[in-house]
């Protein structure tokens, strides 16, 4: 079972190499500066009753709170086809604001008593899963947290027997987990989205009748720069809350791109232990506001969030 660490590294300022590109090396990963998200607060009680009312979440330690998925088993779902559960049938979710590479649970605090921790420790893999699914991400209080495919597992407290899956599409992130970790779909769903989903590249260009030509990832979501950030040194200023909002675009290959320039196209080694794409050494995001492929609502928060364009530079920012 992999290990990963979810805790917050500490500020650390890394002298560099003299310039051999616009931000240094262009092989190779790049780690500079940033602050680390603040430590996360121990996973708390889930809602009057939901799930775990023996005590599952009390104020008892955060370790102990995590209560074992056991004998993970896969239910068919008459809705949402295969479906993982624990062994008392309950199912097991995954969060969009999570990722799987590298592992790392963003629902802390208020979330986890909503959505209670299922901790890896005695979790074995259901009948044809490959253990190498199952993982474990090692959370800031401690707790290790069952991973299935690199994505952290969690319980929601409002299901309260076995089969119930009241969390499925709460707030439009959380979802039942496939057993492969990906979100739940009726193998129908999943065959009509092979045959009709996105064929964009891990970065494209896109016409917005607003913008012009913007940067957007493989769903076709808007992608963002952030001025408190610097390209070189290469230093982030998004992090802890920020990054809930603004999550990070993760690393994609050079041969995964279209119209799009790879100028300073590195990978970047953030504090936090997360890989970020950049563009000419900028890091990029996308926004959790955007909704759908199209949206723009990240443009110009704060008035240092802007789209991207193909050359990398900030679209519609003021001179």
């Amino acid at each position: 079972m992999k290990t990963w660490r979810n805790a917050a590294l500490a500020v650390t300022a890394v002298a560099v190499l003299a310039l051999t590109t616009a931000c240094g090396q262009e092989q190779g990963d790049q780690t500079l500066g940033g602050q680390p998200a603040g430590a996360a607060k121990p996973a708390g009680a889930p809602a009057e009753n939901g799930y775990g009312n023996d005590g599952y979440g009390s104020d008892a330690g955060a370790a102990e709170a995590a209560k074992s998925a056991g004998q993970l088993e896969v239910q068919n779902d008459p809705k949402l086809g295969k479906v993982v559960t624990d062994s008392e049938g309950f199912t097991l979710y995954r969060f969009d604001k999570d990722s799987a590479n590298p592992p790392r649970a963003t629902c802390e605090g208020d979330c986890a008593k909503a959505w209670p921790v299922v901790s890896a420790v005695g979790a074995k893999a259901p009948d044809g899963v490959g253990a190498a699914e199952l993982g474990q991400v090692v959370r800031a209080d401690g707790t290790k947290q069952l991973t299935i495919g690199g994505w952290p597992m969690y319980r929601y407290a409002k299901d309260t027997k076995a089969g119930d899956t009241n969390g499925q599409g709460v707030g439009g992130t959380w979802f039942a987990a496939a057993p492969d970790g990906k979100k739940a779909a009726p193998a129908a769903e999943e065959a009509g989205s092979e045959d009709s989903g996105s064929d964009l590249a891990g970065l494209s260009v896109r016409k917005d009748p607003k913008l012009g030509d913007i940067v957007v990832d493989s769903r076709g979501m808007t992608v963002y720069r952030f001025k408190k950030d610097s390209a070189w040194p290469m230093k982030t200023a998004c992090v802890g809350a920020c990054l809930e909002k603004w999550p990070v675009v993760a690393p994609v290959d050079k041969k995964d791109t279209e119209g799009i320039s790879t100028k300073g196209f590195v990978t970047f080694n953030r504090p936090d232990g997360i890989k970020q794409q950049t563009m000419d050494c900028w890091p990029l995001y996308t926004f959790a506001g955007d909704e759908e492929p199209g949206d723009t609502n990240g443009q110009g928060v704060g008035g240092t969030w802007y789209a991207v364009s193909p050359q990398g530079k900030l679209v519609g920012a003021p001179k």
